[in-house]
């Protein structure tokens, strides 16, 4: 079963543990280091059904997503009360409402031109929800569709080898080596996470703020 089966499954099943039920508390301590104006538009990839989009909306920012489950994005809109209009983009489809914008199917489908200006990326579970090899064309692809836009960008750092799933650890090595020759790369918080994941192994909330670098 490739990556997107995998998730699409896990949608299908409800297998959605990773859903949080309240605003995650690190994009409500941090998000105002991206120095955004109200009205802006964020992205925010593989966005599933997430509170957090709630919150940006409360807070005036035009909210961009991509999901690659539409059940994800159909109870978004009815948890949002929001009646959408949908439009059929050859292998993507459209959930459109004021001030949000959300793009069904695969992420790497999506273009540039599609999303037009970008004015912050906002990936609290889209890095971390894919495996190593994707995860290079993944940050290439987040680059190239927002022109670099500014990120808040929130990873975990665990020993692997015991959880050989998502949530995949993301080290500051590797954030380096995605984003290092285009961003600024700020670490903004290391917290360890209690308990662990699942008892088996010490792990932390990474966050990091990536502004585009003075070089590009």
């Amino acid at each position: 079963m490739n990556e997107n089966d995998l998730w699409l499954q896990r949608w299908k099943n409800s297998e959605i543990g990773f859903n949080q039920d309240k605003p995650n508390a690190f994009m409500l301590k941090y998000f105002s280091s991206l120095d955004l104006r109200k009205g802006a538009r964020v992205l925010v990839p593989l966005c599933g059904k997430s509170i957090d989009i709630s919150w940006l909306l409360s807070q005036g920012y035009e909210v961009v997503g991509i999901e690659l489950s539409e059940q994800a994005i159909i109870e978004l809109f009815e948890e949002l009360g929001v009646e959408p209009c949908i439009t059929a983009l050859d292998e993507l489809l459209c959930y459109r409402a004021e001030h949000i914008t959300m793009y069904v199917g695969d992420v790497f489908k999506v273009t540039k031109q599609l999303l037009g200006k970008i004015d912050a990326v906002y990936d609290r579970a889209a890095l971390v929800a894919l495996k190593a090899e994707t995860r290079v064309k993944y940050a290439k692809h987040l680059r190239d569709i927002t022109k670099n836009a500014p990120q808040l960008l929130l990873c975990f750092e665990y020993t692997q080898s015991p959880m050989n799933k998502p949530p995949y650890a993301v080290d500051m090595d590797e954030i380096k080596k995605h984003y290092g020759r285009h961003y600024h790369i700020k670490m903004l918080c290391k917290k360890e996470i209690a308990g662990g994941f699942k008892g088996k192994t010490k792990a932390y909330d990474v966050v990091w703020l990536l502004n585009e670098s003075q070089n590009d």
